[in-house]
C-alpha cells in the first residue's frame, strides 16, 4: 500500500549524544504506533538520510518491521514530531 501524505505517528526511539558499537546512529527508532492503533516493532533500520526542508532538518529512516513490512518514517527536528511518509512495497526494495 503506497501512501503519499505523511501521517503523524508516535515513536519510541533512543537519542544518543555519541555513537557506540551498540548504538550506531544518533537517533534509532524502536517501535511506532499509528493513529489507527497499529503497533510496529522495528527489526532493522535499512537506511537513514537527512534532508533540509526550509529551516528544519528531516531525518528519514527506511525501516523493516518484525512482520517484514517496510516503511519510510521521518523525524522533523523543528516540529519535534514523527511522520510515516509511506509504506514501501517489498518488490520495490528487491528490484
Amino acid at each position: 500500500m503506497q501512501k503519499s501524505e505523511p501521517d503523524k505517528i508516535n515513536v519510541i526511539a533512543s537519542f544518543a549524544s555519541f555513537t557506540t558499537t551498540r548504538q550506531k546512529r544518533r537517533i534509532t527508532p524502536h517501535k511506532f504506533l499509528t493513529r489507527k492503533g497499529d503497533t510496529h516493532v522495528v527489526a532493522d533500520v535499512r537506511r537513514s538520510y537527512t534532508e533540509r526542508v526550509g529551516d528544519s532538518q528531516h531525518i528519514h529512516f527506511v525501516i523493516q518491521t518484525n512482520e517484514g513490512r517496510f516503511f519510510d518514517i521521518v523525524y522533523d527536528s523543528k516540529q519535534i514530531a514523527w511522520y510515516m511518509v509511506l509504506e514501501i512495497e517489498d518488490d520495490l526494495l528487491s528490484g
